[in-house]
């Protein structure tokens, strides 16, 4: 189900089951944590994660899952958002491919990850009204924070998706290609990212996320700016990257 290619820097996690429309049960889960430990442990400067066939991702795979027996808390807090979390803290830049459909877990993917570029034909939300559940995987943080209450609320209550187009525009992804281009852009911001300065990279990583998770105002971020640049003034990016720029011609980036 979950497939892993390594390439000049690059992990692909690939969804690959498109006659479910890359639903993921709870083994998928498992294998999917794992990839993204492999990555890491291949050293891989980008992640991009996509899913094979006409979606990304169709959410939770309920096929076979009983509702009196389900174990509901055991899969959210012991698997689901160890899961999410381990996306959203991989130390490298991660970008997603979003086309078709984007549900339920499948955004929650989306939110965990750095950069997401949206096919302007994907349908992005939760099907969960129709479940009698409720929106899951960090999507209630994220649509309050950037659609506000009274559009957030209207989604879940009315099951709505979004359509790439929206998304984008309401700031929830990156940005929106056509449905023919968006594999192959993501695919090169990824390549690029791979060839870039690493660690210059996982530095603005860190420090977007704790201003965004510690409400943190603009003299505290540009404390912890100040910091990582002096950091990285040590590496030899650095070094290369002003050699560079003083000699005029492209830098070459180790990660280092």
């Amino acid at each position: 189900m979950i497939d892993y290619r390594f390439d000049e820097g690059v992990a692909e996690i690939v969804l690959n089951a498109p006659a479910r429309r890359n639903a993921l049960g709870l083994d998928d889960l498992h294998e999917l944590a794992a990839a993204y430990d492999r990555a890491e442990a291949d050293g891989a400067r980008a992640v991009l994660l996509r899913g094979e066939g006409p979606s990304f991702c169709a959410g939770r795979d309920i096929s076979g899952v009983h509702p009196a027996t389900d174990d509901v808390a055991g899969y959210l807090d012991d698997t689901l958002t160890p899961l999410l979390r381990r996306v959203a803290m991989f130390p490298a830049p991660t970008f997603a491919v979003a086309h078709g459909a984007c549900l339920g877990v499948g955004v929650g993917l989306l939110i965990a990850t750095d950069v997401v570029y949206v096919a302007d034909t994907a349908k992005l939300g939760s099907p969960f009204a129709a479940l009698g559940a409720t929106l899951d995987s960090g999507g209630h943080a994220l649509f309050a924070e950037r659609l506000g209450m009274h559009a957030t609320l209207d989604l879940i209550y009315t099951g709505r998706l979004m359509s790439g187009d929206e998304a984008v525009r309401a700031g929830l992804f990156s940005r929106v290609l056509p449905a023919d281009e968006v594999t192959d852009a993501t695919a090169l911001a990824a390549r690029t990212a791979a060839a870039g300065p690493t660690a210059a990279f996982r530095a603005s990583k860190r420090i977007v996320a704790a201003v965004r998770d510690e409400r943190l105002g603009l003299w505290e971020a540009m404390a912890l700016e100040n910091r990582a640049q002096a950091a990285l003034a040590a590496t030899a990016d650095y070094r290369e990257g002003f050699a560079a720029f003083q000699a005029k011609r492209r830098p070459e980036f180790t990660g280092r």
